[in-house]
């Protein structure tokens, strides 16, 4: 069963997408000069797009992470990373703050959690990860809104040329 098509919005508003794409560049610096590595940056990044059911970004960092030499085993474990035992604190600590992102409209980001990340993070380190889940969830919302496809790999030649060309994210 197919989905009717939606507008796709960063062709619809390249602009838009160009400044959006810049901004996640930015922060990126910010959370590499924070000390974020790649691994929980992928991490938090693939949770957050499976919270928000968002398929396209799934797997976009799914396919970063594994490049980034996670392994299979632990990108599974994701989902369920409160009953796993693959993930480090400061990654648990990153995802649990990934949540609380994501559902931001439901109590912020609570007390506990604050506390509780803020212990194992610096200060430059949440500023850094913080500003990776915002980015993230603003690509999921523009991904889910115009239904980006995202069909079996085999058939993304399009997709992959739409991405290396900045067209897509």
């Amino acid at each position: 069963m197919s989905q009717p098509a939606r507008v796709h919005l960063s062709k619809s508003a390249p602009d838009a997408y160009k400044a959006l794409a810049a901004f996640s560049r930015t922060v990126g610096a910010i959370a590499d000069d924070a000390g974020i590595d790649e691994r929980l940056k992928e991490l938090v990044q693939i949770h957050v797009s499976q919270l928000n059911g968002c398929a396209f970004c799934v797997r976009v960092h799914v396919e970063r992470a594994a490049k980034a030499g996670i392994s299979a085993d632990t990108i599974a474990q994701v989902a369920v990373w409160r009953e796993s035992g693959v993930f480090s604190e400061r990654e648990r600590a990153g995802l649990e703050l990934a949540e609380s992102f994501t559902f931001i409209s439901d109590d912020g980001v609570p007390d506990d959690v604050y506390d509780r990340v803020g212990g194992i993070l610096s200060e430059p380190e949440y500023v850094g990860l913080s500003w990776i889940l915002v980015a993230i969830n603003a690509f999921n919302r523009v991904a889910i809104a115009g239904r980006y496809s995202t069909p079996p790999r085999d058939d993304l030649v399009r997709e992959d040329h739409d991405a290396a060309s900045g067209a897509a994210w």
